[in-house]
């Protein structure tokens, strides 16, 4: 239009909570960069004039340094970067550590695309559904190499890595739909492992929930999966109980004592001599290559639904707590 100013953008538009507080970290960096940088191409300049050579048989002399010069240039640098070191771990921790009442979501990465599993039985294909105004936060784990889940408008990465869960939240501020890539080069399709993310008002993404064709319930698949591999055979009996195991202090045979997290329930399941409960002999087989990504976090939220969970935990409302049912 003509006569209108040119908007050059340099960044998406901040879209959740975290972007801001990382935009104004960033923009203090570049500042602080881009100072440094000037003063030092300007006092270069400034020692090539000042101090050039006049006559071919000059001679300089090398003067010392006050002690103030050398203390000044010390300490000015590292009182900045303390300050940095803690404005970033704020924006880190605020942006990594879980928050109770956020909606959890399971996104698992593999060659190419983002597989999304909500809690109530949806799921996604490169596409991520969530309501505005709402805490989210996203366990990723990957099926085969490093992804790296990246919405910029939300000024979060975090990588799924295979073996391991991370977990990334954010808050969604602005109804609209935003880009999704991965991060990490992943393999010959890795420019197009892409997708959207949706963010809608809360009515309107219940009516989106209402309307979505949905499986079986995650806590219900697992709880078929743990009868179908036998798991009720032994648990309870020969094995350790699981009525409320999720985020309790588990003693193992070592001494230690070890908090069943998510990650904690996963080795359980494919490597169940790593931590042995203390009392009870290593008996469970592996099911590595049995089960996949989506059939292991199945299971895990069926072990979270058998009890309520422990204090700071960021996940769902969970069903009340039941025993487990064998034959």
């Amino acid at each position: 239009m003509a006569g209108a100013a040119l908007a050059v953008p340099f960044w998406p538009p901040p879209a959740a909570q975290s972007a801001t507080a990382v935009d104004h970290l960033f923009i203090f960096l570049l500042a602080i960069c881009g100072t440094v940088a000037a003063g030092i191409f300007i006092t270069i300049l400034y020692f090539a004039a000042r101090y050039r050579r006049r006559a071919d048989d000059e001679i300089g002399s090398l003067r010392p340094s006050p002690l103030w010069v050398e203390l000044t240039w010390t300490a000015i640098p590292a009182a900045i970067f303390l300050f940095i070191f803690g404005w970033g771990a704020r924006v880190y921790f605020s942006i990594y550590s879980p928050q109770v009442g956020a909606l959890q979501i399971y996104v698992v990465g593999k060659q190419w695309m983002w597989e999304v599993q909500h809690p109530n039985g949806q799921r996604e294909i490169n596409q991520l559904h969530l309501p505005v105004n709402r805490q989210v936060q996203l366990v990723l784990t990957s099926q085969d190499v490093i992804h790296s889940f990246f919405v910029p408008a939300f000024r979060v990465k975090r990588d799924a890595v295979p073996g391991m869960y991370t977990t990334v939240q954010f808050h969604p501020t602005k109804a609209g739909e935003y880009h999704l890539f991965c991060a990490e080069y992943c393999g010959t399709e890795h420019s197009r492992m892409i997708g959207t993310v949706t963010v809608m008002e809360p009515r309107d993404y219940e009516r989106w929930l209402a309307g979505t064709p949905r499986g079986e319930p995650l806590a219900a698949t697992g709880e078929r999966l743990f009868t179908k591999y036998g798991c009720v055979n032994c648990h309870g009996n020969i094995a350790p109980a699981l009525d409320g195991v999720y985020m309790k202090g588990i003693g193992l045979a070592d001494g230690r004592v070890v908090t069943a997290d998510d990650q904690y329930l996963r080795e359980s399941i494919l490597d169940p001599g790593a931590k042995i409960v203390g009392g009870f002999p290593n008996i469970m087989p592996s099911f590595r290559g049995v089960v996949n990504e989506v059939e292991l976090q199945a299971l895990i939220e069926y072990l979270k639904s058998l009890g309520a969970p422990a204090a700071g935990y960021a996940g769902e409302e969970r069903r009340p707590r039941r025993p487990v049912t064998r034959p």
